[in-house]
């Protein structure tokens, strides 16, 4: 085996590797949530997140101010922040430290007491302006801290150590281009992603481009080394020899690949720890290039050739870098050796990329910089003596701040003797900053934990009346966002009761609608569908879907012929440009001023042009069999081997395992709705992370279509009875989708219906409209541009300007409010105020065995979606920069893939920050209603929800069925009993307790007809 050949075969034990550590977004278009840190998932949640840090840079965390801030607001106390020290397992809370003061008792008050000491020029004017040195508790901490005898201020000796520690970093945690950031200031990534995003953009596009490499079919590696090599913008850049150097390329990857990481790496161990780092240094393109690796279409993609120009690029710009830093072109040994004998002007570099230089060093330092000489020795000796000067105003400074946090005064700071004071900041000084991170999220965590708690107790010693046969009964999507809709529903038909299930009800399906050019799966991205389901014309209607088809087709040719030529033809796009601006002018003005009026006249145009045609779906495997194409295949994503239809065995178990999930097995009621939801809105490339995440980030109303569909047919029904579950001839199912957005619904196959379940039809429809309107008034109080204390007409009428407005950066929330999941009977939070922050999920413990088989069921199917949704918001909030993808006003669509900031960035993956803007990040809380022993036998025996527990991604919690009592599931200390008060605020209504908030509200009992 030859040196290439090893690479190869190492290359793709790296690849396999880095599928761990990049983000693992697909195309935007098929947008799924996900756990951002999927490859450290195997970890517990602290030291994943500390790995995480240490190999991203990113912050894991929220900024210790944000907690304080919700300290200062009362979302956090004391008591919370001496649980998560419990929680947290930190040793020895209750020694003794100096005077009556316990470890615990420091540690809450270091917590509490900002750690960030004040740079140089915020330090000269706290004494300057605010008489820092007159302040009696700061006087007191510098007199005891000032007995520290301050070392002697040797910058030798400190340069010395800085470059040992800087250069030895190089191949572990730091790329070339990073350390020669660190001691220029210039960064070369810049022009690197410049080069690469422009021919990467071109190599991954779904259908954008305008013009194609003609070398794209051979590869990203030889198209790119064609094209560069004639680029003449490495002239502009003053690069005329990394042109050069493209031109003599050889033809093979992996022998660029293995030569250039010779030239920066001669130790072949660190080689992989090398293209990690630079990866990361563009995560989104090499995570969609990775992504994409093997993925069919014309143009072949293979990760090596991305690392063979990635790394090529590196040396070659690098090298440049060093040379004109250095004076002569160096390796990093050279280099190394080269600031060993001009330590001086290392240390000023150094000093000056760490920012904490004093106002007047700042000013020499940039001179010396900016003449490339100068007195470094002397500049350097100034910095080492004012960072010794640093060191004692820090201990002054984080005494005086303990001691207002202990509630010590002056008095009290004179009792100590310095030992002591050295006790309290060493004690202090013990919770390295992200174990405080860690301890403020579990303080944070555990108040709202507490709240929720309460609210079950207290919901639970409620007495309900126990009620007939229901109205209606609808299963809506677990989805968070639906508590709102639900809860309204029963406030306005208490007679109604709710359930929530997986949005694609248990129906993994693919689903091609009458417009759709090829199916789309809808259930979660871990399953493969095995069934495809098509939209029909209905009995009778095959001549008007015929029309509809031409039309429609006439419509978007014309449509892509006015944008391509616009775009593409230099005569043709003129002329079309000039006759068509005026209309284009004119549409684009409606579009903003009157966004929902210009949005419900194109709707009605487009309908009036393609006309109307009544569908209906082809559920039936032998009804399918029978048409005129059952032999088509399911198209490309489906795949030739999917079934056409479901047999009627295959409906029962989808039904059954449906209703037995819910717990809906006896007592229908004469309607049952079954609504699906998705999310419309208007120039969203993230459109999809709004829609139902368990259909594939994709609407689910053909789900709740066609599983009303096959509930309704009496071969379904005899199939189920033999099952027992006996659904009467007076009960009928009917299909809806909900439109998160816009508070919208559109309901299916109404013409189906039979005329004696009309009036309850007619009766569930205006309630179910009631209750949107009064969800759209509850949505706007966290929306800053919707109206204070809305009409619901009024509050529905704004929500469809948001959906329909082209400018629109927030056309909703999303689960921005997510926060916990209960598992369990209605009853558990019927009558609860929740805030749209709990996800729902319908499970009755009383049908399940005594394995648990039902929750286990339900736990596997729920908890990955939950929990993908929760950590990716989670991440996005905490570090929008690195693990979310920025403000979408900068965003400029790549591809049909990905999204940039701008023409020339990073893909950027995560959320948008207007989706995370008012999310609190937490750990998603799962209450599930069941025994402890029972869960605890469910997570041994399953590797996935023993990862997400027991590494603590997700809390558990867990309500007994019969006597209500309450424990929490701690990975450290096992199941703790609960015991707190179950006292709650009371209102009449949800909008007596929301209008004219404008933040998260706490639980609270609601007293209408719905408790």
């Amino acid at each position: 085996m030859d040196a290439r050949d090893r690479l190869r075969e190492r290359l793709a034990g790296w690849l396999d590797h880095l599928a761990h550590t990049l983000p693992a977004q697909a195309p935007i278009r098929d947008f799924v949530h996900h756990n951002t840190l999927h490859g450290f998932q195997h970890l517990p949640f602290p030291d994943a997140l500390q790995a995480a840090a240490a190999l991203t840079g990113a912050r894991p965390y929220w900024p210790e101010a944000r907690f304080r801030a919700c300290f200062a607001a009362g979302r956090i106390d004391r008591d919370d922040l001496a649980a998560a020290l419990a929680d947290a397992g930190e040793a020895g809370l209750d020694a003794p430290v100096r005077r009556g003061l316990s470890r615990r008792d420091v540690l809450v008050a270091a917590l509490i007491a900002d750690p960030d000491v004040p740079g140089p020029a915020r330090r000269d004017w706290l004494r300057r302006e605010a008489g820092l040195d007159a302040d009696p508790l700061f006087a007191a901490g510098a007199a005891l801290t000032a007995t520290d005898p301050a070392p002697a201020a040797d910058w030798r000796a400190l340069a010395a150590a800085r470059r040992e520690a800087l250069f030895d970093r190089l191949g572990r945690d730091l790329s070339w281009r990073g350390l020669l950031e660190h001691l220029s200031g210039e960064d070369v990534l810049e022009t690197v992603r410049s080069v690469l995003q422009r021919h990467l953009a071109a190599h991954l596009d779904l259908g954008v481009a305008a013009w194609r490499n003609p070398a794209r079919t051979q590869g990203f590696y030889v198209a790119w080394k064609a094209s560069a090599g004639r680029d003449l913008q490495w002239e502009m850049d003053e690069l005329p020899d990394v042109r050069d150097a493209i031109q003599g390329l050889p033809d093979d990857p992996l022998a660029v690949l293995a030569d250039a990481l010779a030239a920066l790496l001669p130790e072949p161990a660190l080689w992989y720890g090398y293209l990690e780092r630079l990866c990361l240094e563009l995560p989104g393109w090499s995570g969609m290039f990775l992504r994409r690796q093997g993925a069919p279409g014309d143009a072949p993609v293979a990760m090596a050739d991305y690392l063979a120009v990635r790394v090529l690029l590196e040396r070659l710009l690098c090298t440049d870098l060093a040379g004109r830093l250095a004076g002569k072109p160096l390796d990093a040994a050279g280099l190394r050796a080269h600031y060993a004998t001009a330590a001086g002007e290392f240390l000023v570099r150094d000093a000056v990329h760490r920012g904490e230089l004093p106002e007047a060093l700042q000013h020499r330092a940039a001179a010396c910089l900016a003449a490339e000489s100068g007195a470094w020795d002397g500049l350097a000796a100034d910095i080492a003596a004012a960072e010794s000067a640093d060191a004692s105003f820090a201990a002054a400074w984080r005494l005086a701040g303990l001691a207002r946090a202990l509630g010590l005064g002056p008095a009290d700071l004179a009792t100590l003797a310095p030992a002591d004071a050295r006790a309290l900041l060493d004690t202090a000084g013990s919770l390295a900053p992200a174990r405080r991170s860690e301890l403020w999220l579990l303080a944070y965590e555990g108040h709202y934990r507490e709240q929720l708690f309460a609210a079950l107790a207290a919901n639970r010693r409620r007495r309900r009346a126990g009620g007939g046969r229901p109205a209606a009964q609808v299963v809506a999507c677990m989805d968070d966002r639906e508590e709102g809709t639900r809860r309204h529903l029963e406030e306005i038909a208490p007679d109604i009761g709710t359930y929530g299930a997986a949005g694609f009800l248990g129906i993994a399906m693919y689903w091609q609608g009458i417009d759709d050019a090829a199916p789309s799966a809808l259930c979660p991205v871990v399953v493969k569908p095995r069934h495809l389901v098509r939209e029909r014309a209905a009995p009778g209607a095959d001549a008007a879907l015929a029309r509809h088809a031409a039309r429609r087709e006439r419509r978007l040719r014309w449509r892509e012929r006015l944008y391509q030529a616009t775009r593409r033809h230099a005569v043709a796009g003129t002329l079309l440009g000039a006759l068509a601006g005026l209309p284009a002018l004119a549409a684009l003005g409606a579009a903003m001023l009157a966004p929902a009026a210009f949005g419900r006249t194109l709707r009605r145009w487009r309908q009036a042009c393609d006309g109307r045609v009544a569908t209906a779906a082809a559920i039936c495997a032998e009804a399918a069999a029978g048409d005129g194409d059952a032999g088509r295949g399911a198209g490309s994503e489906a795949g030739s081997e999917a079934q056409t239809g479901f047999t009627d065995v295959e409906q029962v178990d989808r039904v059954e395992a449906l209703l037995r999930t819910i717990g809906l097995v006896d007592g229908f009621a004469p309607l049952v709705l079954l609504l699906g939801h998705g999310s419309s809105s208007a120039n969203n490339p993230h459109r999809s992370a709004y829609d139902c995440g368990a259909c594939a980030g994709r609407h689910g109303g053909p789900n709740a279509r066609v599983g009303a569909a096959m509930a309704n047919r009496p071969a379904v029904r005899a199939g189920l009875a033999a099952r027992g579950i006996a659904i009467p001839d007076d009960t009928w199912f009917v299909a809806a989708e909900h439109d998160t957005c816009d508070d919208s619904v559109e309901w299916y196959d109404l013409a189906a219906v039979p005329a004696r379940f009309q009036p309850a039809l007619d009766r569930l429809v205006g309630q179910v409209a009631e209750a949107c309107r009064a969800h759209a008034v509850e949505r706007c109080r966290r929306l800053a541009s919707a109206p204070v204390r809305p009409t619901p007409w009024r509050a529905l009428r704004h929500l469809a300007g948001r959906a329909a407005d082209i400018s629109q950066a927030r056309p909703e929330l999303g689960h921005a409010t997510n926060a916990a999941a209960f598992i369990g009977r209605r009853a558990m939070s019927r009558g609860l105020f929740l805030d749209r922050r709990v996800f729902l999920i319908s499970y009755d413990p009383a049908q399940d065995d005594a394995a648990g088989r039902v929750v286990e069921a339900t736990l596997l199917s729920t908890a990955p979606v939950g929990a993908g949704i929760s950590l990716e918001y989670y991440f996005s909030t905490v570090d929008n920069e690195r693990f979310g993808c920025g403000s979408k006003i900068t965003h400029n669509l790549a591809g049909l893939f990905g999204v940039m900031e701008g023409a020339d960035s990073d893909l950027r993956t995560g959320l948008p920050l207007q989706m995370v803007e008012i999310h609190e990040p937490m750990r998603l809380l799962v209450v599930v209603e069941q025994r402890t022993a029972v869960l605890d036998a469910i997570v041994a025996r399953q590797p996935g929800l023993r990862e997400l527990i027991g590494h603590a991604w997700i809390n558990l919690a867990a309500q007994h069925p019969e006597s209500g009592e309450i424990h929490r599931y701690c990975p450290r200390r096992g199941w703790l009993p609960w015991s707190g008060a179950g006292a709650l605020p009371q209102v009449a209504r949800s909008i007596d307790w929301f209008a004219g908030e404008r933040d998260a509200l706490p639980p609270a009992l609601l007293l209408g007809g719905n408790a």
